[in-house]
């Protein structure tokens, strides 16, 4: 029997792509619900990994593409990545219709470009989708709204419904669709387990054809989920690796990252661009995370238990699943996350920054005993900006692992995550 489809915040943006643009591309990490989310919106579908006609598929778009595009619209071409022949014609077919929500593409991948490829820009869209916040898997109140603290909303109020023990399995667990529809906890997880497998003994090779080491794979996994909410360049990963393989080079190294990159496996959380009234230079080494929290978890081991007995590690991993959640967040509300970080090592875990350029600086800590140390850096932090440039804050915020939503005295809020939506 099938299941009940989970709205997601991508719907909205789905349906303005369609109504603005002739194609959408819809990007993703596979199983984050990319193909559930279009057939929303499809009249007609094309899998191109279908069992049955694969094979046949592939011919045809070799042969007469534009056969494979007929169907009511908007139509979905699902992994069309299989035959990079269909972009042109896509974008072709879009010229000559001259109407919008034509077709909508989803994959899981980055093909490889050719010299015949066009942009497309102009008539595809390109709409990056994640795995599930905690709004959308219904564990989230939503509470306090990201678009409120915008507007400068006041009195808002709200008791995250998540325990502790509720955090560390929300975020073992992670955001994927059917994992979150999925009761039996054990199996929920599980299935993060079997996503990580698929990743290093298939994915890997099968996304360009090149066979990569399974053990490399999940070594450099390892290796990423341990330095996981913190900025670490490729040089920081060749030295955890060459450890136990003195044979790895930079140039492996870099070949893995590109190819996790294009499964959108990993993330990365690029430094804010900001004006200081100090001198200080900014550093620029991205923060490196996974898709979900859920990766990391499977890669270390991660269990409740664990976790408990290593708070270190929890709050990382916590403040990765914040950062998931504010991207999706975002997402919805055309902005963008980043982290601030300078020379002399003043850091704020996530600054989120909207296309009209109004801002909001947020640090994540998992309980209040961190509180009046979080509030005050940021308030430090506000002080530092150059406000004439960049203009006021929207608003500060701590995000956090507890149960009650509340502004302080000095305007600084301290929010759940629990209790967070966009």
């Amino acid at each position: 029997m099938e299941t009940k489809y989970l709205q997601r915040l991508a719907d909205k943006r789905m349906d303005t792509a369609l109504q603005s643009s002739g194609a959408v591309l819809v990007v993703g990490p596979k199983w984050c619900g990319k193909t559930e989310t279009a057939k929303q919106f499809a009249k007609s579908i094309l899998y191109m990994q279908h069992p049955n006609y694969a094979e046949n598929y592939i011919k045809m778009a070799s042969l007469k593409p534009s056969e494979l595009l007929e169907g009511h619209t908007p139509r979905l071409i699902d992994e069309w990545q299989d035959a990079p022949v269909l972009w042109n014609a896509v974008r072709f077919t879009v010229d000559e219709r001259k109407k919008k929500g034509q077709f909508i593409l989803t994959g899981s991948v980055v093909p490889a470009t050719t010299k015949n490829m066009h942009s497309g820009a102009g008539r595809i869209s390109r709409m990056e989708m994640r795995t599930m916040s905690l709004f959308e898997s219904n564990e989230s109140t939503g509470d306090i709204s990201l678009a409120d603290l915008f507007n400068g909303n006041e009195g808002m109020v709200g008791t995250s419904r998540l325990s502790i023990d509720d955090i560390a399995f929300v975020m073992l667990r992670g955001g994927w669709p059917e994992a979150v529809k999925e009761k039996r906890k054990n199996i929920a997880i599980k299935t993060i387990s079997d996503y990580v497998d698929v990743l290093i003994n298939d994915d890997m090779s099968r996304i360009d054809g090149k066979k990569r080491n399974a053990t490399r794979v999940r070594n450099l996994l390892r290796s990423i989920a341990r330095h996981i909410s913190a900025p670490a360049n490729n040089s920081t990963i060749m030295a955890d690796l060459s450890a136990n393989d003195n044979t790895i080079s930079d140039k492996t190294i870099a070949d893995y990252m590109d190819a996790l990159k294009k499964l959108y496996v990993v993330d990365e959380l690029p430094v804010w661009s900001v004006s200081m009234r100090s001198k200080t230079a900014l550093r620029t080494t991205p923060k490196r995370n996974f898709t979900d929290p859920s990766i990391a978890g499977v890669l270390l081991g991660a269990n409740k238990n664990k976790l408990f007995n290593d708070f270190n590690t929890f709050g990382l991993l916590f403040e990765s699943m914040v950062i998931r959640d504010l991207k999706v967040y975002a997402d919805s509300l055309n902005g963008n996350v980043f982290y601030y970080r300078d020379k002399v090592d003043n850091e704020v875990d996530a600054i989120i920054e909207l296309s009209d350029g109004r801002w909001g600086a947020l640090e994540v800590k998992m309980g209040g005993t961190e509180e009046e140390a979080a509030a005050r850096s940021l308030l430090k932090f506000k002080k530092n900006v150059n406000i004439e440039k960049m203009g006021e804050p929207s608003f500060l915020a701590i995000i956090t692992a507890t149960q009650i939503a509340h502004k302080r005295e000095d305007g600084v809020w301290v929010i759940p995550l629990g209790c967070l939506k966009n």
